[in-house]
């Protein structure tokens, strides 16, 4: 059994950190929950090149006004689950389906020439273990793609929970993930459960599970603003700057 831990969430003084926002939300850390792309995993625009691929395959135009719509809603609507937005773009399922199977294609394909880790992610995620806090990956991705990253990464123990969309689990916005993996983990409260991310679908999924902590970082998709807007209890340049809201006790 996974020991508790007694550390509060901190938030310092920062530049980066609404001043609005308690500096100390006391309580025990039981789970960190992170995003991968533009979080823990340096994207390098890998989504939006896949992204492409798919538009490309159900025969939106490679120039003009529907592709920069589309890529838009792409850009405004990083971390939720693929499928789920590429049936909110295409509407009908069937093209839906053959763009997400080209995204799928085109990023797996784009990730086996290289993908890395955000600097300091590892180290973070190996402290918050050695501190006896749970960690756990959630994504837009599917669970193939989902688990090839992991593997390009060398993290298929990286972490004590992986979660992705199924049909039984849905995607961001919608808290889903979240509550699985507080499920998991066994947490005593929601309020001991801090969710990091890059993308606004973070920040609101966190607020939708009702988390003690929403954390955006500034190495993915959306820009202080952005995160702040959706509710982000604090923005960070990057997830290596995590340890410091999470003291030692």
């Amino acid at each position: 059994m996974r020991m508790q831990t007694s550390g509060s969430i901190r938030i310092p003084n920062s530049e980066v950190i609404d001043s609005t926002v308690p500096q100390y939300i006391t309580g025990p850390v039981q789970l960190v929950v992170f995003d991968m792309a533009g979080t823990t995993v340096v994207d390098d625009g890998l989504v939006t090149q896949a992204f492409e691929a798919a538009a490309t395959a159900v025969g939106v135009p490679e120039a003009g006004e529907t592709r920069e719509r589309a890529r838009k809603y792409v850009l405004d609507t990083m971390g939720q689950s693929k499928i789920a937005v590429f049936r909110a773009l295409f509407g009908a399922e069937g093209a839906a389906e053959t763009a997400n199977e080209e995204f799928e294609r085109a990023y797996g394909e784009l990730i086996t020439r290289g993908v890395e880790p955000v600097a300091g992610a590892s180290e973070v995620l190996a402290g918050l273990r050695a501190r006896g806090i749970a960690t756990a990956f959630t994504t837009g991705f599917s669970p193939a793609t989902q688990q090839r990253i992991l593997r390009t990464l060398g993290w298929t123990e990286a972490v004590d929970h992986v979660l992705a969309p199924t049909a039984g689990l849905r995607g961001r916005p919608y808290p889903d993930l979240v509550l699985a993996a507080a499920l998991t983990a066994q947490v005593d409260d929601l309020a001991n459960v801090i969710v990091v991310g890059d993308t606004s679908s973070d920040i609101e999924t966190a607020r939708r599970a009702r988390v003690g902590l929403s954390v955006g970082v500034l190495t993915g998709a959306h820009d202080e603003a952005t995160l702040r807007a959706a509710g982000a209890d604090a923005v960070l340049a990057s997830v290596a700057d995590l340890p410091a809201l999470i003291p030692d006790s």
